[in-house]
């Protein structure tokens, strides 16, 4: 879709969080790419932080993020799967206000032109809390350069026309 080089690139504060019990930041592959795709994209690391495959950490993780009036936007890498230690999707479910449907259809529809029907066990997703956007992506470098490039590249892009989530931002909490 098409970039309006008349329009003005408004930077998105944004928070990546990995979910993981084994990784570091000496070794988590996928939040490194995370954060260097959406720096050369002209955005600001809000913050970045690992916390383990638990319900209750991941949702205090956020709900802290969201509170911070320094983050417009959350993405998450990992923890998406269908094992028993998953619980992404379990925690943004527990926070959501408004979900996003389409980001976690699109991301399986992207997916599925690589990995074929493996892609049915990612359960990606995305919300809206308290005027934060959220989107849970897998946690293999593959998965997030196909979030990010393939959609949240141009929806977190002020320019991106016929519409995209920036301009979006001030009313989020409209009621």
């Amino acid at each position: 879709m098409p970039i309006d080089p008349t329009l003005t690139f408004l930077p998105v504060r944004i928070a990546v969080l990995t979910v993981s019990d084994t990784r570091t930041i000496a070794d988590d592959r996928s939040g490194d790419t995370l954060v260097a795709r959406l720096i050369e994209a002209g955005h600001m690391l809000a913050d970045r932080a690992i916390v383990r495959d638990d319900v209750d950490l991941i949702v205090a993780r956020l709900h802290g993020w969201i509170d911070d009036p320094q983050i417009d936007c959350i993405i998450t890498t990992g923890g998406t799967g269908v094992t028993g230690r998953d619980v992404t999707p379990e925690a943004i479910d527990r926070i959501a206000d408004k979900r996003i449907d389409g980001f976690g259809e699109l991301f399986r529809w992207l997916s599925y032109a690589k990995i074929g029907t493996s892609t049915v066990q990612s359960r990606a997703c995305a919300c809206v809390t308290r005027g934060t956007y959220i989107f849970a992506l897998p946690g293999s470098t593959g998965a997030v350069k196909d979030g990010w490039d393939g959609i949240l590249r141009e929806q977190l892009d002020s320019r991106h026309r016929p519409c995209n989530f920036v301009e979006l931002m001030p009313r989020l909490l409209e009621r």
